[in-house]
């Protein structure tokens, strides 16, 4: 027996339930009543505690005995909705065939349409998960990690998992990515002494000293790139001092930086490599450091060629496998498995009045119906 599921007002209820990042609630409540008729165990739990959480979590299981064990994974989070909007961004708006509202793109109608493509039937034999996270956009904490320790801790091992994220660029299937850049944030901190500019001798400027280390970082050449990754990159976010008053010499400053980088490198070697430069010169320097995720890779295999496969037979479209852009939770679940990464287009996630065609979220939710079907074939 079916339940039929309408992708676009699976989607509108979700963007519905206002879920700025860490999320939890009601957005959960709104997933587990869809999968539940389905014949989905829904695991929830909330993790942890301000300012990284607390997090809501849910893994969605259906085991039909022995055969594949394919999940999807995705995030109902959302980033704040900022100001500009011309409608209430957690009321979403369907006009001229388009869908607006925070989390139309990113991601909570690539949810939707996963749903609604296992409501057409689901497989006599193997095992479907949905690893959903409320904290995707911030730090993660207590998000796709956690779910990964609730499934090790259990023995239970997905073979394969599709990340519902925005990836696609002019057109719906466009590009599928089978790799991310890793990412660290760094804060060189560099001491001083605090006095009036009118006698510099009697203070200790901390500014020149970072404005070394700066030019310094900012003359290296991390790498050429290969050839499934775009050259690794360095580039300084913020400059900031404790006060902004004209005729005083601050006593410390503050350099923010973020390096995307590609698996010609890693985390902890570049958060020596910045500590070596900084401490060059001005040992005084100290770094703080953030990896959000190492870059990642999913070697050719099966996965491609469901994704492509099925991307091809709906659209026509010969996709791109790319590993541009941002990080996703792919940096976490390629512990457990392959993984790729294949949503909408992506042009207006993150942005004042994010919107999805309609039609591309019913041409998705096929999509994926596609992949399914070629999964347990």
């Amino acid at each position: 027996m079916t339940h039929a599921v309408d992708p676009v007002e699976l989607a509108r209820a979700l963007i519905a339930c206002p879920s700025v990042t860490p999320a939890r609630g009601a957005v959960f409540d709104v997933l587990e009543a869809a999968l539940t008729p389905l014949g989905f165990t829904c695991h929830r739990f909330v993790m942890g505690e301000a300012p990284d959480g607390p997090t809501e979590n849910l893994v969605a299981l259906r085991i039909a005995g022995n055969g594949p064990h394919f999940g999807f994974a995705g995030h109902l989070d959302v980033v704040p909705p900022g100001d500009g909007w011309s409608s209430d961004p957690f009321d979403p708006v369907i006009e001229d065939g388009v869908l607006t509202g925070r989390g139309a793109v990113d991601m909570k109608s690539s949810i939707a349409a996963f749903v609604a493509a296992l409501a057409d039937g689901l497989p006599a034999h193997g095992t479907l998960s949905l690893l959903i996270t409320g904290d995707e956009e911030g730090y993660a904490t207590y998000g796709t990690p956690r779910i990964i320790d609730w499934l090790n801790q259990r023995n239970i091992r997905p073979d394969m998992i599709l990340i519902g994220e925005p990836t696609s660029v002019d057109r719906l299937g466009d590009t599928v990515k089978v790799g991310r850049r890793g990412s660290v944030n760094m804060w060189i901190d560099v001491p001083g002494h605090q006095g009036h500019v009118a006698y510099p001798h009697l203070a200790d400027n901390p500014v020149p000293k970072l404005a070394r280390i700066v030019a310094a970082l900012s003359a290296i050449h991390l790498d050429d790139g290969t050839d499934r990754f775009q050259p690794s990159n360095l580039e300084f976010t913020g400059i900031d001092t404790p006060t902004h008053a004209s005729n005083v010499i601050p006593g410390m400053a503050t350099a923010q930086l973020n390096i995307r980088f590609n698996n010609l490198q890693s985390g902890e070697a570049l958060v020596k490599m910045v500590e070596e430069v900084a401490r060059r010169e001005c040992p005084e320097a100290s770094v703080r450091a953030r990896i959000s995720g190492e870059a990642f890779l999913t070697p050719p295999g099966p996965l491609y060629d469901v994704v492509a496969d099925a991307i091809r037979e709906e659209t026509g479209i010969d996709t791109d496998l790319s590993t541009s852009g941002g990080t996703s939770d792919g940096r976490f679940l390629i512990k457990l498995c392959p993984v790729v990464d294949f949503g909408l287009p992506n042009a207006s996630m993150h942005k004042v009045g994010e919107h999805a065609r309609v039609e591309d979220i019913r041409t998705l939710a096929r999509i994926y119906r596609r992949v399914i079907d070629k999964v347990f074939a």
